[in-house]
């Protein structure tokens, strides 16, 4: 099911009917929501605001925790290891929760296996980005260039196996293409880089590249979800020039296996309706966060569908972890 259809009315903040069995009186002591990142990162802008929010109705601080390293697997593993009440959960991304498993081959934890899925809250693009030496204007101009000087033109990524390393596969992949991968230690030194001309292109997150963007230094050629962002409604989704594109990168909540159904559907009706919140819902548009929130079994649907996507994709690339 396409991530656009999966839009819930969730019930207005402190809507919430009366827990039962091991969900009674939940919670009574403060929900730790795990990071699998260091602290500053992309998930930081979008959790923390959640986070404060659902504190106020739960009755109960949801504290904020960052445990990064590995690849977003130390955090993981973290929480899969930790006790099923519902007082640990876990804010990860497609990286975690999709890529992974095709890309480390003795990864510590299996997403679909050591977790009970909460909720898919939203989607967010990459922005490819290129210098602005580079003489193309558009998503078609750079794929003709790209025919014309094969392995001529380089992207950077934060390293092997990042989003913006496989957002740059599946685009030389489904048009036929061969850009050549930079792999970096962290996505800071691959966009000065490319601010710099030393790269012709990369992707980036929105916050980071947006101000380059704004004052010319980079140029924004198209965003990597299937269609395009509310924050930038004039740049085209990647997918409108190579149909099938898609490398969004999407957010979920899961606690880990075996957690109370109970508990969880509370968790689950505590998201939706932050989600709904206006303020907070402008407050991530404006991050390029495109709010979705689903139930827990549509997420965990989706998370194996991404699974298996994305092990094509790792596959046809013959793709490598650092």
């Amino acid at each position: 099911m396409p991530l656009a259809a999966w839009f819930f009315v969730a019930p207005p903040l402190h809507a919430q009917t009366p827990s039962t069995g091991a969900g009674q009186g939940y919670p009574v002591k403060p929900v730790r929501l795990v990071l699998p990142y260091p602290p500053g990162g992309g998930t930081d802008i979008i959790a923390r605001p959640l986070a404060q929010l659902i504190s106020a109705n739960l009755g109960q601080q949801m504290v904020v925790e960052n445990r990064g390293g590995a690849g977003g697997n130390i955090g993981m593993e973290h929480v899969a290891k930790s006790p099923a009440d519902g007082y640990t959960l876990v804010f990860a991304i497609t990286a975690q929760l999709a890529v992974n498993p095709s890309l480390y081959p003795k990864l510590p934890y299996d997403p679909v296996r050591d977790y009970t899925p909460v909720s898919l809250l939203g989607i967010a693009p990459y922005v490819l980005t290129v210098h602005p030496a580079l003489p193309v204007k558009s998503v078609k101009e750079l794929v003709a260039l790209a025919r014309a000087k094969p392995d001529d033109l380089r992207f950077g990524s934060g390293g092997n196996g990042s989003g913006a390393h496989l957002a740059g596969a599946m685009l030389n992949s489904l048009a036929n293409v061969k850009m050549v991968h930079v792999p970096y230690k962290g996505g800071g030194p691959a966009m000065v880089d490319l601010v710099a001309g030393q790269l012709q292109l990369s992707y980036l997150t929105y916050t980071s590249s947006n101000s380059f963007i704004r004052v010319g230094r980079l140029r924004a050629l198209g965003v990597t979800t299937t269609k395009r962002s509310a924050a930038l409604p004039d740049l085209p989704a990647i997918a409108e020039s190579i149909p099938g594109y898609d490398s969004a990168v999407w957010y979920g909540v899961l606690a880990p296996a075996g957690a109370p159904p109970e508990i969880i559907a509370r968790l689950n009706r505590e998201f939706l309706a932050a989600l709904k919140y206006n303020d907070l819902r402008q407050r991530l548009m404006t991050e390029a966060f495109e709010p979705i929130g689903t139930s827990p079994e549509e997420l965990g649907a989706y998370m194996k569908s991404e699974i298996a996507r994305w092990a094509k994709l790792v596959k046809t690339t013959n793709t490598r972890i650092d």
